[in-house]
C-alpha cells in the first residue's frame, strides 16, 4: 500500500469519482484546439481547489480521489504536464486528495511509460482510462500490452466515458448532450467489449471501476449474457463466463443512486463492489448535497452507510 493510499484509513467518507480541472488541462485543450463545450454539449465547469475543499466540508467528505476531466487528452506532453500538476496538488493536500493518472491512449508505448512514471514517480493510485480513445475501445487487443503492465502492478483502473467517434448530433438531444445518453452508452459498450474479449480473465489483477451506477449494465446483464451464449454457440465469438467477468468489476454511485439505481446495481453485483462517488464539479455542489442527504438517510436506514462511504473503498485500495 502506498503512502498516499494510507491517508484513506483515517477517512470516514471517500469520494471515488471527482474531477479537477487544472490549468494544465485547460492549456492543453487550447493548444490541441479541443472545444469541450462542443464535444460534450455541456460547458466545462469551473473548478478551484478552494471550492472543492469547501464542497467536501459541506458534504462531509473526508478524502477524494481526483481524476482528469473530459474531453480526454491523448497528447503525451500534455498528459505528462497534467499528471505532474495533479501530483503537485496532492502533495499540497495529502490528507484530502489522491489522484489517478491520465494515459495518452491509444498510444501503447506512451501509455506504458506514463503509467510507470505516474505511479512510481508521482504517486498516482492508478489510472483513469477513456471508454474509447480515438475509436479504440477498452477490450481491444491493441491495448493488451498496456493492460498487461497494469496487471503486473494490481492497478486501479477507473473507466470514464468518452463520446463515440460518430454520433447523430443534429436534431436529436442524445447526440447533443453527452451526459444524457451517450456517456452511459459508451461506458456500457466498453465494458461489454472487455467482457466479450476476456480482458478481465487475461488480466485478473486489475481493479476496474465502472462509473455512474454501472451505466446501462443493470439492463444489459441478462440480454448480453444470453446473446454472448448464443453467439458462442454459433461460433461467432469465443465462449466466455459473462457472470464471472461481471463479478470482478467495481462500481461507483456517481449519478442518481436513489431511489432506483442503487437497487438496480445490486441486481448485477455484490454489495462489497459498490463505492461512493459524486462526479463533482460536473454535478454542481448544491445538487450533490441534496442527493447525498437522501442517500445518507437511505443508507443509514439499511445499515450500509459505513460500507458504501469508506469500507469498500479502503478494501479496494488495500494492496
Amino acid at each position: 500500500m502506498t503512502t498516499e493510499a494510507a491517508e484513506f484509513f483515517s477517512a470516514k467518507t471517500i469520494d471515488f469519482h471527482a474531477h479537477a480541472i487544472l490549468p494544465s488541462y485547460i492549456d492543453a485543450l487550447k493548444i490541441l484546439k479541443i472545444d469541450a463545450a462542443a464535444e460534450e454539449g455541456f460547458p466545462l465547469p469551473k473548478w478551484s481547489v478552494e471550492s472543492h475543499l469547501q464542497f467536501m466540508e459541506e458534504a462531509g467528505i473526508d478524502f477524494t480521489i481526483l481524476s482528469p476531466a473530459t474531453p480526454h487528452i491523448s497528447d503525451c506532453a500534455a498528459v505528462r504536464a497534467i499528471n505532474e500538476e495533479f501530483a503537485e496538488l496532492c502533495r499540497r493536500f495529502p490528507k484530502k486528495f489522491a489522484f489517478t493518472a491520465l494515459l495518452p491512449l491509444p498510444n501503447v508505448e506512451g501509455s506504458i511509460e506514463e503509467f510507470y512514471y505516474a505511479t512510481e514517480k508521482l504517486g498516482a493510485l492508478g489510472v483513469k482510462v477513456a471508454s474509447n480513445s480515438d475509436g479504440v475501445y477498452l477490450g481491444d487487443e491493441r491495448l493488451d500490452p498496456i493492460f498487461a503492465e497494469l496487471d503486473k502492478k494490481n492497478s486501479l483502473v477507473i473507466i470514464h466515458p468518452s463520446p463515440a467517434r460518430t454520433l447523430p448530433r443534429e436534431n436529436v438531444i442524445t447526440g447533443k448532450v453527452m451526459a444524457l445518453f451517450e456517456y452511459p452508452v459508451d461506458t456500457t459498450r466498453a465494458v461489454l467489449n472487455m467482457l466479450a474479449n476476456g480482458t478481465l480473465e487475461k488480466f485478473p489483477c486489475l481493479k476496474v471501476v465502472v462509473p455512474h451506477c454501472g451505466s446501462f449494465l443493470p439492463y444489459m446483464k441478462q440480454r448480453a449474457g444470453a446473446m454472448f451464449q448464443m453467439l458462442a454457440a454459433m461460433n461467432l465469438m469465443e465462449p466466455i463466463n459473462f457472470s464471472a467477468g461481471l463479478s470482478k468489476l467495481f462500481f461507483d454511485t456517481a449519478g442518481d443512486p436513489m431511489p432506483e439505481q442503487f437497487d438496480m446495481l445490486l441486481k448485477i453485483t455484490s454489495l462489497d463492489k459498490i463505492i461512493f462517488g459524486t462526479d463533482y464539479p460536473y454535478v454542481p455542489a448544491q445538487v450533490i448535497l441534496n442527493k447525498k442527504k437522501f442517500f445518507d438517510e437511505e443508507l443509514t436506514r439499511r445499515g450500509l452507510k459505513n460500507k458504501i462511504y469508506f469500507e469498500h473503498a479502503r478494501t479496494l485500495l488495500e494492496v
